[in-house]
C-alpha cells in the first residue's frame, strides 16, 4: 500500500473495545444454567461421585488411613447413594456424576468437600488431608465437561475443604477454618466470593475434632437453621437470630456424631432428605415446620459422611 493510500485511512488505531457486560449476565448463553447462592432454594441439579473401584480397596487392614470408621460393603454403599440420587430426581433435580477418579481415593464420594458452587460458577477446593489430594482434578474435569465455569481454585499454601463454607443468602457466606481449611485457603475463597457481590463473611472457628460445617450447622428452611449448640459460635448464632432465624438445637450426641443428623440436604425450602436413625432431631425439625424424608445411609456413614457430604449443588432456585 502506497503512502497516498495510507493517507485515506481514517481509522486511528484498531479500536478493540471490551464488552463491559457482567459475567453473570452472560452465564446462561455462554455456559449453561448453573448457580447457587443458598442452602435451601429449590434444588435443580447436583453433582455426585457414585462410589467406584476406589472403595473396593478399603478393608480391615487399611481403613484407618482413609479416616474411615470401618470398611464399607461396596454394593450396599452404591445402592444407598443410588436411592439418595433417586430422591433428588423425584423432586425435580438433574443428577450428574464425576465419571473418572483415582482408584486410591475412596473418599471421593464426598463431593461437597471438593466443590463450592456460587452464582457464577464453581470454586474448586484443595483437600486438607493428604489421603484426598488429587480428587479435585477429576471434579474439575467433570465440571468442564458439563460447561460449569470454574471461577477459582485453591492454590499456593492454601487448603480448603469446600464443606467449610455455607451460604446464608446471596450476600452472606459462613466460612470456617480448622483442620480442613487454613486461613490462606479461606482468604482465597473469600476473595472469589467478594468479587461476585458477597458483602458479609461470617467466620466460624471449627473446633478440634470436627472437620466441616455440615456436621455442626445446616439450613432447613428460609429462616430455620439446625445447630449443634455447644459447638457453634455464639457470634454466628446471634447474627442469625438478629435476622429472625428460628434456631433448632440438635442435642442428641449419638444422633449428631454417629447418625450424622445435621448432615441433610434441603430439596426446597422446608423439605429435607436426611439419613434414618435420628428420631429426636427429626422430631425437632418437624415441630419447627420442616418436612423430612428419610433414606438409609448407614453404609455411607462408615466414611464419616452422609447426604450433604456427597452432594454438590450445581443449581438452586433463588430464595425469595
Amino acid at each position: 500500500m502506497d503512502k497516498d493510500a495510507w493517507s485515506t485511512i481514517k481509522v486511528q488505531g484498531e479500536r478493540w473495545f471490551p464488552s463491559e457486560t457482567r459475567f453473570i449476565d452472560e452465564l446462561g448463553a455462554g455456559w449453561g444454567d448453573w448457580g447457587c447462592d443458598s442452602e435451601t432454594g429449590k434444588l435443580r441439579a447436583v453433582l455426585l461421585r457414585r462410589p467406584g473401584k476406589e472403595i473396593d480397596r478399603v478393608d480391615g487392614g487399611n481403613y484407618t488411613q482413609f479416616r474411615w470408621k470401618a470398611p464399607m460393603d461396596p454394593a450396599r454403599a452404591r445402592d444407598q447413594q443410588d436411592r439418595l440420587a433417586q430422591v433428588y430426581r423425584d423432586h425435580g433435580a438433574k443428577v450428574f456424576y464425576v465419571e473418572n477418579q483415582r482408584e486410591d481415593r475412596p473418599n471421593a464420594m464426598y463431593m461437597r468437600d471438593l466443590v463450592l458452587m456460587t452464582p457464577e460458577g464453581a470454586i474448586v477446593g484443595r483437600p486438607g488431608i493428604a489421603a484426598r489430594r488429587g480428587e479435585e482434578r477429576y471434579a474439575a474435569e467433570q465440571l468442564a465437561r458439563l460447561g460449569v465455569p470454574i471461577v477459582a481454585t485453591v492454590h499456593g499454601d492454601g487448603f480448603f475443604d469446600c464443606a467449610c463454607a455455607m451460604w446464608v443468602d446471596r450476600t452472606t457466606v459462613i466460612i470456617g477454618t480448622g483442620a480442613r481449611a487454613n486461613r490462606e485457603g479461606a482468604a482465597q475463597v473469600e476473595a472469589a466470593l467478594r468479587g461476585m457481590g458477597v458483602t458479609t463473611i461470617l467466620p466460624f472457628l471449627i473446633p478440634y475434632g470436627h472437620a466441616h460445617l455440615d456436621g455442626l450447622i445446616n439450613f432447613a428452611d428460609r429462616r430455620t437453621v439446625l445447630v449443634f449448640p455447644w459447638q457453634v459460635p455464639y457470634d454466628l448464632v446471634k447474627v442469625l437470630l438478629d435476622r429472625d432465624y428460628k434456631v433448632v438445637e440438635a442435642t442428641d450426641l449419638l444422633e449428631i456424631k454417629v447418625q450424622s443428623a445435621i448432615n441433610f440436604v434441603a430439596l426446597e425450602p422446608g423439605l429435607i432428605v436426611m439419613g434414618e436413625g435420628a428420631p429426636d432431631t427429626r422430631g425437632k425439625l418437624e415441630r419447627a415446620g420442616v418436612k423430612v424424608i428419610e433414606t438409609e445411609l448407614d453404609e455411607i456413614r462408615k466414611g464419616w459422611g452422609a447426604a450433604h457430604c456427597m452432594t454438590v449443588f450445581l443449581k438452586r432456585d433463588p430464595v425469595l
